[in-house]
């Protein structure tokens, strides 16, 4: 049900190569506009496209010099001014330019603005009648709540919102309130912001996100990130999850791998069961504290128990063994019994995984898999 609030049934709008392409953000203020402008931008440019920004906000100060700096970091041409007030001008000029000079995604970003301030709302409106753009992208804070359904509805009722955009999921809030923007504005969500980083931006997917909303992970993410680090292991590590086969110092390797994963806290929320009790309550920091915590009870591990496939069983067997890294490793033996339950759990995972023959194909996942198959990840 909740998979069919998500989506409208709208097909998303995208780019066509080898001719201009008008995308315009359109947001409350605070949502990550300006930001996501960038983000998406770079998306593009790593796709081999023709991309450029323009800032016409000229509500916000240092709004031109955000997109300036974030447009310089990710080497993306920019136009903007500090003499011109009218926006509706620096958009036409920005667009004009770069149409000219053959760009093939052109990103305006418009003054935030709240669903009160009618004068706003004029000018946005003005921005998109001169500029005539191909997609109306509304942005969404995710951590908004309930206020979103009106805001969105607000802006729909202005201009042709044409995609939605949720940001900031890399917080506390899981998007909830994205269901009801879909809602109010019928039309797709396109991406999704997990993070300050400018590549903490992916292409949003609708299973995976409505799992994340219910606290049951997400293995396709997972996947895919296991895939784009191109590990040297890589390949022996997938032969282990065919076999369902997952030892304590598999564990241990895959905690390093996460490290290089990316945001590390939505890393680990991609693991059902696990993500939850490691992440709780706790900063980007406080986790990778925790995980280097549970590393370092592993180093004081023989290379029998790391590799024994009983894996927790061999410590319920001989608790003697739990006393004794526990000593060696300067925690509690309680901290160790939570490393083996967490061990448990993620063994657990792989098991299922190991039994789902479409799993470790490659390409796109939903054509390996299918529904029911990757519910039983998630139970």
């Amino acid at each position: 049900e909740l998979v069919k609030l998500v989506d409208p049934g709208v097909k998303a709008w995208t780019p066509v190569k080898g001719r201009t392409n008008i995308v315009m953000f359109v947001g409350l203020q605070g949502s990550g506009k300006t930001t996501t402008c960038t983000k998406m931008a770079y998306y593009y440019v790593r796709k081999g496209w023709k991309c450029a920004l323009v800032c016409a906000d000229t509500f916000r100060a240092g709004a031109f010099d955000q997109l300036k700096q974030n447009a310089t970091k990710a080497r993306i041409p920019f136009y903007g001014s500090y003499t011109e007030s009218d926006p509706v001008i620096i958009a036409s000029e920005g667009v004009e330019k770069f149409t000219n000079e053959g760009f093939e995604v052109i990103i305006v970003d418009t003054s935030g603005r709240h669903k009160q301030e009618s004068s706003l709302f004029e000018e946005m409106l003005a921005i998109s009648t001169t500029t005539q753009p191909n997609l109306i992208i509304y942005v969404m804070d995710a951590s908004i709540g309930q206020a979103c359904e009106s805001q969105a509805r607000a802006f729909k009722s202005k201009v042709d919102v044409g995609a939605v955009i949720v940001t900031k999921l890399d917080g506390h809030a899981r998007g909830g309130g994205a269901l009801s923007a879909v809602a109010a504005t019928q039309s797709p969500i396109i991406f999704i912001g997990t993070g300050e980083h400018i590549d903490d931006f992916e292409q949003f997917k609708v299973k995976p996100f409505v799992s994340k909303l219910l606290g049951m992970g997400d293995i396709e993410g997972l996947i895919d990130k296991v895939n784009e680090l191109k590990l040297d292991d890589n390949e022996e590590l997938i032969e282990k999850l065919k076999h369902g086969e997952f030892t304590l110092r598999d564990m241990y390797e895959q905690f390093t791998n996460i490290m290089k994963m990316g945001p590390f806290n939505q890393i680990l929320n991609m693991i059902p069961g696990f993500g939850a009790d490691l992440v709780k309550g706790a900063s980007e920091a406080e986790s990778m504290s925790r995980l280097k915590r549970l590393m370092t009870i592993m180093d004081s591990m023989s290379d029998s128990e790391l590799d024994s496939r009983e894996g927790a069983k061999l410590f319920t067997k001989q608790p003697t063994r739990i006393v004794r890294v526990s000593r060696g490793s300067g925690v509690t033996q309680k901290e160790v019994q939570e490393l083996l339950t967490q061990y448990t759990k993620f063994a657990a995972v792989v098991k299922k995984m190991g039994g789902i023959k479409g799993l470790f194909k490659g390409g796109d996942m939903a054509k390996n898999v299918n529904s029911t198959q990757m519910a039983k990840l998630n139970q």
